[in-house]
């Protein structure tokens, strides 16, 4: 199984995880590009994950059931989410039977309450809930509901890819050196990326032991992104809700 970016939009991607027949998508926002993806590969769709409810991550789900009936659509349990066949919650398995896959669903309020996360074999689709070097923003969930969130990635083996929708990386490091000016390497990661978008290449996938390193919103207990924090919210914060809080107010502000 080989797992590949399909461009949407502006800046999102919608993975596919595919083998030489059949390919399974994530958060299809759109469906052209999947169904060019498709037709280009010769491959059959036969399923369709869901993070969370935003348009840009299930615009594409009414034509590709259209085009492909009895289509399952795994996702939220989220009646407002037109088309999702089966929904999950914490600690529910599906099976991707033609990609010989088990997936383990991770419930992961913050950006939204909706939002789940999809893990299998070394591969976390995390959706909108992490970035590299930057995480999502607060749009219906708290500052303590995302920390717990962010919890549990780092619980995940450290050598765990992780598949984010977004390509945000280069706006996300120039927060994140402004956290961290003295990190070496978040300077050395910006050159790499650098590289990557001159090149016009994804920064994406991202393992999750690089971002431990790298990603303010993975690092609330450094002393550097405390006092950062401390400092914003002009205040000494005394737990990492506080200071996830005040981070996340800052990059939103930034």
């Amino acid at each position: 199984m080989k797992i590949v970016p399909i461009k949407a939009f502006t800046d999102n991607y919608i993975w596919a995880m595919c083998t030489n027949d059949h390919c399974v998508v994530v958060d299809p926002g759109d469906a052209k590009p999947v169904m060019q993806f498709l037709n280009e590969q010769q491959l059959t769709l036969s399923a369709v994950l869901i993070t969370h409810h935003h348009p840009d991550h299930t615009g594409g789900i009414k034509a590709l059931t259209q085009a492909f009936p009895d289509l399952p659509v795994f996702g939220p349990n989220n009646p407002s989410i037109a088309g999702i066949t089966q929904p999950l919650q914490e600690h529910d398995v599906i099976y991707l039977n033609e990609l010989q896959l088990e997936c383990f669903v991770i419930e992961a309020p913050g950006h939204t309450l909706d939002h789940i996360m999809f893990y299998t074999k070394g591969v976390l689709f995390c959706g909108d809930t992490l970035f590299s070097v930057g995480c999502g923003r607060l749009f219906e969930g708290t500052p303590r509901q995302m920390t717990e969130t962010l919890k549990k990635i780092t619980r995940l083996p450290t050598d765990t890819m992780l598949y984010c929708t977004h390509e945000y990386t280069q706006a996300n490091i120039e927060f994140a050196l402004d956290v961290e000016p003295d990190n070496e390497y978040l300077k050395q990661y910006k050159l790499w990326v650098e590289r990557q978008i001159f090149n016009n290449k994804p920064t994406l996938p991202t393992m999750l032991q690089e971002q431990l390193k790298l990603n303010p919103f993975l690092r609330l207990n450094e002393s550097n992104v405390k006092l950062y924090a401390d400092k914003f919210a002009q205040n000494l914060l005394s737990d990492s809700v506080q200071v996830f809080a005040a981070l996340r107010q800052a990059k939103d502000e930034f």
